[in-house]
């Protein structure tokens, strides 16, 4: 065996035998191996700190070799490589784009500026959404540091005015007519009064509250970052989004996090006990 792959190869080989053995058989193998690993760790890092002290390109001419680097890496004795910044911001933007898209929403990576600054466009909806600097702040810019810890700041930078066609107000001549129904999602008995109900009715995600016998219905989102709502905690009629934190009164959707930010409201009607919520189509 001569390269990196092969010798893992056979590691994993060996790996899937033991992963047969039962369970008291494992424990000595793993406890044999984590012996070995240690031994070996500690017989490294003295090598290391030798070489340090004698001859650093002797060490980076031993770095360089990739069975050497993998062992090292698998030890912890090495830095895994980052990948370029660019690189990492993309891939940080990709985390969270579903939020964003949940909203009708985007962002782009605008520019790179030395030595700790990255230029964003907020895109669609969230360039003009009343929460957009807490989409910057809370979800854009945390998540490009959590990614790229070497960047200090995220600024946004504002599009021209443009027309968003998802506006439900701004409605072509050329399309078809859109119409609304009321469709059952459940029973009174079904809407709890201390959590929600999700439901999933035509290709809509809902959430239905109780209080008394008023009952409301919201999309499930959170108005933020387009999470799920259905695993908030619900204390006092006011629903926690688990993912940042934001708070809504579920009587009237009301953001208590950001006032200018509500839930998207359905509207509803109780019959012979049962909950009709209305929908277009």
């Amino acid at each position: 065996m001569s390269n990196l792959e092969e010798l893992v190869q056979e590691i994993n080989r060996f790996e899937a035998i033991i992963s047969e053995w039962d369970e008291s058989q494992r424990c000595v193998a793993v406890g044999l191996k984590r012996a070995i690993e240690a031994l070996h760790k500690a017989a490294l890092t003295s090598l290391i700190k030798s070489l340090k002290q004698e001859s650093m390109s002797a060490l980076r001419h031993a770095v360089a070799d990739e069975v050497v680097y993998g062992v090292l890496l698998y030890h912890e004795l090495v830095k895994p490589p980052k990948l370029p910044l660019a690189e990492r911001i993309q891939t940080a933007l990709e985390e969270i784009r579903p939020g964003l898209k949940s909203h009708n929403g985007d962002v782009e990576l605008v520019a790179i500026k030395p030595p700790d600054i990255v230029e964003i466009r907020l895109i669609g909806t969230c360039s003009s959404c009343p929460a957009s600097t807490l989409t910057l702040s809370q979800g854009v810019e945390q998540v490009i540091k959590n990614h790229c810890p070497e960047i200090t700041k995220v600024v946004a930078v504002n599009n021209s005015p443009t027309v968003n066609n998802t506006n439900s107000s701004l409605i072509s001549p050329f399309s078809s007519k859109i119409t609304s129904t009321w469709i059952k999602v459940a029973t009174v008995d079904q809407v709890p009064e201390f959590s929600v109900l999700a439901v999933q009715i035509a290709g809509n995600s809902l959430i239905l509250h109780r209080q008394g016998v008023t009952v409301t219905c919201y999309h499930n989102a959170c108005s933020h970052l387009g999470s799920s709502l259905e695993e908030g905690k619900v204390e006092n009629g006011i629903i926690t989004c688990p993912s940042h934190g934001f708070q809504y009164k579920l009587k009237t959707g009301e953001c208590l996090t950001a006032p200018d930010v509500s839930l998207h409201s359905y509207p509803l009607k109780i019959k012979d006990d049962k909950v009709f919520v209305k929908l277009q189509k």
